[in-house]
């Protein structure tokens, strides 16, 4: 992606962003997270529990240059996304915080919304 393309996804509304992750990761068959020894992990405005994702390896390295330094991005694929790590964070009661900007403005999505979310997405292909 070159740098006209990742602004002008950055300045798109949350809602905006949260769809164009998911027909992203459906598309491409991956999301992102930031990994250091274990996944990096977020909060919702309340305090709760949320897992950060991005849908590409650029929008999570820029937020990795803040304050997750330490982390690097890793893939992790569509059908672990869906069928494990989702259901999990449904389990442990924690949100999915969609796409943080590197200011760290994200959306908080629970998880099964987001499993909706994506197999709606995939019905599309």
């Amino acid at each position: 992606m070159n740098k006209k393309q990742i602004e002008a996804v950055l300045a798109l509304s949350g809602p905006e962003r949260v769809k164009h992750f998911a027909k992203v990761v459906a598309d491409r068959e991956e999301a992102w997270s930031l990994y250091d020894d274990g996944w990096a992990s977020s909060a919702t405005d309340d305090g709760a529990p949320a897992f950060p994702l991005w849908p590409a390896h650029d929008y999570a390295q820029l937020r990795a240059a803040q304050e997750w330094s330490n982390y690097s991005p890793r893939a992790i694929a569509l059908y672990e996304l869906m069928e494990s790590l989702i259901p999990m964070l449904s389990e442990q009661s924690a949100a999915v915080a969609v796409f943080q900007t590197p200011e760290g403005r994200s959306v908080t999505v629970a998880p099964d919304e987001l499993l909706a979310m994506l197999a709606s997405e995939l019905e599309r292909y």
